[in-house]
């Protein structure tokens, strides 16, 4: 079989996203139903963009886990290795809230979720080996078992050359502390090859938070990374790789409607980039501009662009 070009492990949820824009959650009354989580995220937009893609995750055993499922099957995300939960842990929730579209909030139902119960007896090696990219969700690593799991299958990379891409997604309701959430995000990191994140979640590690984005860079290459990138939002984002090269990589305009799914959607184009050979800066583009796709749509997973998509904006705004 040829190798999947990008398999994924963690988060899978279900987000209901506020129809009634443009009003505060108090008063909203609808809601519309998408897949989410930000592994699940960058796997469709990985699907959708070409690429032969996995996911490694655990669900509940109701509607909800096989609607996630029943979707990933539609938009060609293999889902063989998605275990389903026989403890009765149900999959989280995400209500979103669209005010206006530079003030969007989510509301995170997380309290024993299915997610976080993936086990490491889950996490097969031979599914891992037959990959050219493991992608690493940082929100997996907030609780055992999926905390254990997430090392299995980053030792697994390491041990088969697959190439490590971790996108820190860190979500601050699902971990303990702060000190907790450092340690396993600098673990993670030094092991990776390529690390992917916004400013404030570098932070999250403590060592980083008074370093400059190239500091943390140079940091990170004295261990297994190859090229860091840091987001910044609507400043656009800096790149590094371990050869001393910098890249900035500039936002494209959007017409947003709600600020989340930026960040999967990124990394989704970017990941696809490098994928199919193109350069640090191409990638910076494809990124970017798969961003500003996203923000201006309602959904985040049903939003993620084709690559023609993609191209046609980088062409519009170039």
């Amino acid at each position: 079989m040829a190798k999947k070009d990008i398999i994924a492990i963690g988060r899978v949820a279900i987000d209901l996203n506020s129809i009634e824009i443009n009003r505060p959650m108090e008063e909203t009354e609808s809601f519309r139903k998408y897949v989410g989580g930000s592994p699940v995220n960058i796997s469709v937009g990985a699907a959708k963009l070409g690429l032969d893609v996995g996911i490694i995750a655990n669900v509940s055993d109701d509607q909800h886990g096989r609607f996630a499922v029943n979707y990933l099957n539609k938009v060609g995300v293999d889902t063989s290795q998605v275990a389903v939960d026989k403890d009765g842990h149900k999959i989280g929730l995400t209500f979103t809230e669209i005010k206006s579209p530079s003030e969007s909030s989510i509301l995170m139902y997380r309290e024993e979720v299915a997610d976080l119960y993936l086990k490491p007896q889950d996490v097969s090696e031979d599914y891992i080996k037959n990959a050219e990219n493991l992608l690493i969700s940082g929100t997996a690593l907030a609780k055992s078992p999926s905390r254990e799991a997430i090392i299995k299958a980053l030792q697994i990379a390491k041990d088969n050359n697959v190439n490590v891409v971790f996108e820190l997604d860190y979500r601050p309701y699902s971990w303990a502390n702060e000190e907790e959430t450092s340690l396993y995000y600098k673990l993670v990191a030094e092991q990776a090859d390529v690390v992917i994140g916004t400013r404030d979640e570098f932070d999250m590690i403590e060592s980083f938070k008074s370093l400059s984005d190239k500091e943390i860079s140079s940091k990170l290459f004295d261990y297994s990374p190859n090229l860091v990138v840091v987001k910044h939002g609507v400043q656009g984002s800096n790149a590094f790789d371990k050869e001393g090269n910098t890249y900035e990589g500039k936002a494209f305009k959007a017409n947003v409607v709600k600020t989340f799914g930026a960040g999967d959607s990124y990394a989704a184009a970017f990941i696809y980039a490098l994928v199919k050979g193109k350069s640090v800066e191409e990638a910076l583009k494809y990124g970017a501009a798969s961003a500003a796709i996203v923000v201006s749509s309602h959904s985040s997973s049903e939003a993620m662009p084709s690559a023609s998509d993609i191209e046609a904006l980088i062409e519009e705004q170039s």
